[in-house]
């Protein structure tokens, strides 16, 4: 088999199936799996779709880079994290997870005063560093440049030294089975440490995350206390939430003034 041949069918079947590992491949191709890694090195090369530890991923089943994903539903994140910020009350520790959801909660807590922050964004750091009496304190962990995030084994057990008041967790994918989702195994492990941590366990997600799926379920869904999200759910998730303990926040029906 020539290699176009085989990459395309390496396309097909990770078009069709959304996800695929090295070792299926091996098997359905019947070429050595350092063929099938290269094979998808230089698909992924080519913006043909995503490269993962030990497989593919469809770029259909990809995650937006950071400044595509902060022009989507502007209005709705933006509205959701100044919600979410009512939560905080100076002198709070805090544990905020990276993104463009919780960017906006970054800017919804400009004028809380002697906040301790967790958190594994970079641009979040800057934004409430040296403000306001704050301590602001950065996961360890690999440098994801395209995030200006910190993710990986590293940032995971960094978090687990820490017992924040309240997290605030973004997640890729909310089904109506309910499951909350993440692209990557390590994002996945690090917003499951988070929510594990806290105290006080807050996920957001705005309208565009919602009856989606993604590859990696994140844990801990039953232990959330709030979901906050930007419009009313649908009769499908609200079954699903209905056999959760958290409860549904919709941002635009939260008074900033008063809080919840």
């Amino acid at each position: 088999m020539l290699a176009e041949e085989r990459r395309s069918r390496i396309l097909d079947v990770v078009n069709e199936r959304g996800s695929v590992s090295v070792n299926d491949l091996h098997r359905r191709l019947k070429v050595s799996r350092e063929t099938i890694r290269r094979d998808i090195t230089k698909l992924a090369e080519e913006g043909r779709l995503r490269r993962t530890h030990g497989g593919a991923l469809a770029l259909s089943h990809s995650e937006p880079v950071f400044e595509d994903r902060m022009t989507q539903n502007a209005e709705g994140k933006r509205a959701i994290g100044l919600a979410a910020a009512t939560l905080v009350a100076d002198d709070m520790t805090v544990l905020i997870d990276s993104g463009t959801t919780t960017a906006y909660l970054a800017e919804g807590l400009a004028q809380r005063r002697r906040l301790t922050v967790y958190t594994n964004d970079i641009r979040i750091a800057q934004q409430l560093a040296g403000r306001n009496d704050n301590r602001v304190i950065l996961t360890g962990g690999t440098y994801l440049s395209a995030e200006s995030a910190l993710t990986g084994a590293d940032a995971v057990l960094m978090i687990r030294n820490y017992f924040p008041d309240i997290a605030f967790v973004g997640v890729s994918a909310v089904s109506s089975d309910p499951a909350i989702m993440d692209y990557t195994r390590e994002g996945a492990d690090m917003r499951a440490a988070m929510l594990a941590q806290a105290k006080t366990k807050i996920v957001l997600a705005d309208h565009t995350k919602l009856e989606r799926t993604a590859p990696v379920r994140i844990l801990g869904l039953e232990e959330v206390d709030t979901f906050v999200t930007d419009v009313p759910l649908s009769p499908a998730m609200q079954k699903g939430f209905a056999g959760l303990s958290a409860d549904v926040v919709i941002a635009s029906e939260v008074d900033l003034d008063d809080g919840w």
